[in-house]
């Protein structure tokens, strides 16, 4: 992965001094990776836990022997949203479409039209006898819409198969009531490591199992992650997430307070989505560590490109400078298409006949570069070789280890989510 910090307009001053409040971070980070899963910063230790991956890995052969044609995950949030990004970005947003022997649906929401077409997908194959395989994924074991989602799918389910235990593979904390649950009717179950939030938890059972199930190589994906993990445990001067950490923050204090990333990708706007709930979950806080309030955080969003010049880029480059933009390219597609030679177009757009997409694409980012840099607005540029496995490790590591130097920086807890228990106590309320 090519990092390239030219355009962030912050100066080594502010660099030199925010390196110095860091330190002790990076030194928590690297003592948290010597103790397996007994600090909040655990998720770093996923990438290398070959117990899990072999557990994980005996959990999809067993169940790709039944022969399974729908796999849903039934979860919400750090639940789901991770493998939803690693899917997409490997195996492309229209996978369904192609008609693959795994077709794999997301149960995120009790909204009944989404969950009625989830349910007339999944129902001609079971009447058929054919497997659908339901991942529940919770960590607290205890989430409003899973478990109601789970409950209406595991219903259908029962319908058609007697013996359905075997479909069913439960995804939570250990001792959770889920887990114990999913003990007592003799259910598959994954652990997901006690210190592992679920929005760290994409490198845990959480995604492994679902993307490993998908064909998807999770052994190159945790490789990907390890290699990160070593580089932004380096010295914080080639330590590229504590570089963008200090970016952010350093914007952050002058008063911009978007971190808008921007994908030239469409494959990866599912990335996007993990990132957004990644960052505002983490960095949104009421309190500091002092429990002062602050009210404090880096509003996420997410643009893609090119789709979002023609609906977001005035506002960017025209409207207030209150955003920091990281902007990600790939290098090299999987396909090439190129643009027909019919000169009785050539009049309409000039310069395109005969050139690839990916050229057209990579003119209109480098446009798109010129056109920031003439205006003053700050921004890095991330540029990911490929979308395979590994790469797409890399990035998912960059992200969670770039928001944990950002907690220290902001003086806020990056592991919890008061607030949100908040809405879960009061949706439990006012349904009972």
């Amino acid at each position: 992965m090519k990092i390239n910090y030219a355009n962030s307009r912050i100066n080594a001053k502010q660099i030199r001094i925010l390196e110095k409040r860091l330190e002790p971070e990076r030194a928590r980070l690297i003592q948290a990776a010597k103790t397996e899963y007994l600090d909040d910063r655990a998720s770093i230790n996923l990438c290398c836990d070959k117990t899990m991956m072999k557990t994980v890995k005996k959990i999809i052969q067993l169940t790709q022997s039944l022969n399974p044609v729908y796999l849903v995950v039934v979860g919400i949030g750090g639940s789901n949203l991770g493998s939803i990004a690693v899917q997409e970005a490997i195996l492309g947003k229209y996978y369904n479409q192609l008609r693959p022997k795994l077709q794999v649906l997301y149960a995120d929401t009790v909204d009944t039209d989404a969950m009625n077409a989830v349910i007339t997908l999944i129902t001609p194959a079971l009447k058929k006898r054919k497997k659908v395989i339901l991942n529940v994924v919770s960590k607290s074991g205890s989430t409003t819409e899973t478990i109601a989602n789970f409950e209406v799918l595991l219903d259908v389910v029962q319908k058609y198969q007697t013996k359905y235990a075997d479909s069913v593979v439960v995804t939570t904390n250990k001792n959770s009531k889920l887990w114990n649950l999913g003990v007592e009717k003799g259910f598959t179950v994954l652990e997901i490591p006690e210190k592992v939030g679920g929005r760290y938890s994409v490198l845990s059972p959480v995604g492994l199992y679902p993307l490993g199930l998908l064909g998807i190589n999770i052994s190159e994906l945790l490789k990907g992650a390890f290699k990160m993990r070593s580089n932004c445990l380096r010295p914080l001067k080639s330590n590229p997430a504590a570089k963008l950490a200090m970016i952010l923050y350093a914007h952050y204090k002058q008063g911009k307070t978007i971190a808008d990333l921007f994908l030239f990708s469409n494959g990866l706007e599912g990335l996007g989505k993990w990132y957004r709930q990644l960052i505002a979950e983490s960095l949104g806080k009421e309190f500091n560590n002092q429990n002062k309030r602050i009210n404090t955080g880096i509003t996420p969003i997410v643009s893609v490109g090119s789709t979002d010049l023609h609906s977001m880029v005035q506002l960017y480059l025209g409207g207030p400078c209150n955003e920091m933009t990281m902007f990600v390219d790939v290098a090299t597609n999987k396909e090439t298409i190129k643009v027909p030679k019919m000169n009785e177009f050539n009049e309409l757009v000039p310069g395109i006949q005969g050139k690839s997409l990916k050229v057209i694409m990579d003119a209109i980012l480098q446009g798109t570069l010129i056109a920031f840099k003439k205006t003053k607005r700050p921004f890095v540029t991330l540029e990911l070789a490929n979308k395979k496995p590994f790469m797409i490790g890399q990035f998912l590591q960059l992200m969670m280890m770039m928001t944990m130097y950002l907690g220290h920086l902001l003086d806020v807890n990056p592991f919890d989510q008061p607030n949100v228990e908040t809405y879960k106590i009061e949706t439990k309320r006012l349904l009972k």
